[in-house]
Parts: C-alpha cells; sequence; structure tokens
C-alpha cells in the first residue's frame, strides 16, 4: 500500500514550494527530478517522490480500470457453497447486510463502508480530479476532493476483505463444496488496479497541473 504522499507546503505566489517528508515532517526544496528517479528525504531516508513519465494518465487508466472491475464485482457472486443437496450463493454486500440484519449495525455499517463504499469512493474521486485535467479543465472543487480522497483512501481496505474471503473459502471446503464466483476474481482486479493508481500518482505533478490551470 502506499502512504498519501508528500504534502506541500507554500502556495503560487512564493518563491519556493517545499515538501514535508511523510514520515518525518522535514521540510525539503521542491526540486526537478529526472524521469525514473526518486527523491528521498535526508533526514530518513523515507521516499518523497518519484520522477513517473505520462504518471496523471496512467492513474486516470488504473482507476478506470478499476471502476469497471468494481462494477464486475457487484454482478456475479463472490463464493458458491453446495451442501447436501443445497445450493447457495454469497455476493459482496452480503456480508455486510447479514451483520445489518442481525442487529450488529455498527459492524455492519463499518464493513458495508470499507469493503464497498469507501472503495468505490476512491476510485471516483480519482476519476473526477484525473479527467478533467486530461482534457485540460479544472475540476470542480480540486482541493476538496484531493483532501477527501487522502482521507478516504486507508478506509478503502477491500483487500482485507479478500483476505477474509480466502481465508474462509479455505475452512469452509472441509464442510461443502466451495466454489469461486465471479465477483471474486473482480474485487482482486479492483484491488491491484486501485494500488497500481496510487504507485502511479506523482503528486507535485498533480499539484503543478492544478496551478497551471488556475493561471
Amino acid at each position: 500500500m502506499t502512504g498519501s504522499g508528500p504534502l506541500e507546503a507554500g502556495n503560487s505566489s512564493n518563491m519556493k514550494v517545499r515538501l514535508a517528508c511523510p514520515e518525518c515532517d522535514l521540510l525539503h526544496e521542491n526540486q526537478k527530478i529526472k524521469t525514473g528517479h526518486s527523491s528521498y528525504c535526508r533526514r530518513c531516508g523515507a521516499i518523497l517522490f518519484r520522477g513517473q513519465k505520462d504518471s496523471l494518465d496512467r492513474t486516470l487508466a488504473y482507476a478506470c480500470t478499476g471502476l469497471v472491475f468494481f462494477l464486475l464485482a457487484n454482478i456475479s457472486p463472490i463464493l458458491v457453497f453446495k451442501m447436501r443437496g443445497n445450493l447457495s450463493a454469497n455476493q459482496l454486500v452480503d456480508g455486510a447486510l447479514a451483520f445489518l440484519s442481525s442487529g450488529y449495525w455498527p459492524l455492519g455499517i463499518l464493513v458495508l463502508f470499507a469493503s464497498v463504499i469507501a472503495p468505490l469512493m476512491v476510485l471516483c474521486f480519482l476519476v473526477s480530479i484525473l479527467l478533467p485535467l486530461k482534457y485540460h479543465r479544472l475540476p470542480i472543487f480540486p482541493e476538496w476532493q484531493i483532501r477527501t480522497l487522502l482521507a478516504l483512501r486507508p478506509w478503502a481496505m477491500a483487500e482485507i476483505f479478500v483476505i477474509g474471503i480466502m481465508v474462509a473459502f479455505v475452512k469452509l471446503r472441509d464442510f461443502a463444496d466451495v466454489g469461486i464466483g465471479g465477483s471474486l476474481v473482480g474485487i482482486i482486479c479492483m484491488v491491484s488496479a486501485m494500488v497500481l493508481a496510487f504507485l502511479s500518482l506523482d503528486h507535485r505533478e498533480l499539484w503543478k497541473r492544478l496551478e497551471e490551470l488556475k493561471k
């Protein structure tokens, strides 16, 4: 997983823009680096940023791919159970709905938010920020969208949900015939696309593009 990345201190009117290390908060001067190279904190060695080619376009492509797989993950079952002649299938939201119907409202809402709502919102925010930039337009509320995206990112824990499904798959095979549905493949691909989107996102390039369009 990747963190929110280095934060920028300063504004467009300042001559020098400083970057805060995401690990120790040490401020560094923002300097240009070559594509394919990385900049590191001089105190703790954490990566400040990477010089990546076509960062925003690749991040947008991964985010759109993630949205497609999210839709696929919600139209087919995750696991299919066959036990004593009875056949049942579970979809992505069934776990949260089971908690809600059993009266465990806080847990049900948390599972629903972390496994469904937060990943969807993260992908939608990425697309809503980067798609207008691709066509040289400002997003509607760029600063608010970026802050909300970074706040939501730690809550998008669909990958933890996948691990839980795989553990359940192994355990339930001792009691019933269990098959993997297409939804599980969609979830795994969605999580992979989301991880790649954040790995590709160059925060410096994002803020630079926003500043250019504001002028």
